[in-house]
């Protein structure tokens, strides 16, 4: 990609269903000294089906993949490029995802830092602290404008904030690294807002998740575990919801065959706009871990 020094790689992912494992698309962008020095763009076959949700989403299909390498091939390519360095993804759910398929292939995690734009968003600017700090959203205030949902395109968004936030703040990455791990009250000097179930400090602070469908574990559990991670949980599906797990069993049903009152409901408010995240209890599991 780049034989310049690089600061940080900015990376990003799109998912063909609910399994977060179905990568079939990858970005990266590298930056030296704010300014970009190499990129990658690459389709990736899954080996699994597509589902309707997700297709509307990023407009990736069955067809857009054929030919394309399998996970493994493009890992291959990665990982000389990614070992060592700093990368940097909006929320973690990136970060998940590529664990979860190289796990999917028995492959060895990347060796890297990774950083999450998300927090540092969160502790830079105030009105994003507890909600708001979408990547579609913080870019709009920076007056960043770009094409969401495509790999490439987020992955350069998500490096927009990191400049931005280094510029604001005069931190480099390497402190941006630490300040994005600390406890956000102890940073911003921040009252927990009364009424919210999520604790403040996770990284899924501002989210709101319901579970449907047959767990593995008891649905309180699932509760308590989406609490620490910062979610407000919610036994219903409205316009508030941004993640919806499914039950494993559920997640592979296909084509919206006999999917529960909650699933539905999502792909209606999604139909409608909507912003909500459906993904499989393994991929709620693996941001546990």
């Amino acid at each position: 990609m780049t034989a310049h020094p690089v600061d940080f790689i900015a990376i990003d992912v799109e998912t063909a269903n609910a399994c977060m494992a179905s990568i079939c698309q990858v970005g990266l962008a590298a930056y030296h000294q704010g300014q970009p020095v190499g990129e990658l763009k690459s389709y990736v076959n899954p080996e699994d089906y597509f589902d309707g949700v997700n297709v509307s989403i990023h407009g990736i299909t069955a067809e857009t993949v054929r030919g394309a390498p399998t996970l493994p091939r493009v890992i291959d390519v990665l990982r000389p490029l990614v070992t060592g360095a700093v990368l940097v993804c909006h929320t973690h759910f990136d970060r998940v995802a590529i664990r979860q398929g190289l796990e999917r292939y028995s492959l060895p995690l990347l060796d890297c830092e990774w950083l999450d734009t998300a927090r540092v968003a969160r502790r830079q600017w105030e009105e994003f602290s507890h909600a708001g700090y979408g990547l579609q959203n913080v870019c709009s205030s920076l007056g960043h404008e770009y094409q969401a949902h495509d790999a490439l395109e987020d992955a350069k968004a998500a490096a927009v904030v990191l400049h931005k936030a280094m510029e604001e703040s005069g931190l480099g990455v390497s402190a941006w690294l630490q300040r994005a791990g600390q406890p956000l009250g102890n940073v911003l000097g921040n009252v927990v807002p009364v009424g919210r179930s999520g604790n403040p400090d996770g990284p899924l602070y501002g989210e709101t998740v319901v579970f449907t469908g047959a767990l593995n574990i008891s649905r309180r559990e699932a509760a308590e575990i989406a609490a620490q991670l910062g979610c407000d949980v919610a036994e219903s599906v409205t316009k508030k919801t941004t993640i919806l797990v499914l039950g494993d069993q559920d997640a592979r049903k296909l084509n919206g065959h006999d999917i529960s009152s909650k699933h539905r409901k999502a792909l209606n408010l999604i139909e409608q706009g909507t912003k909500i995240r459906i993904i499989d209890e393994s991929g709620f599991t693996a941001m546990v871990a």
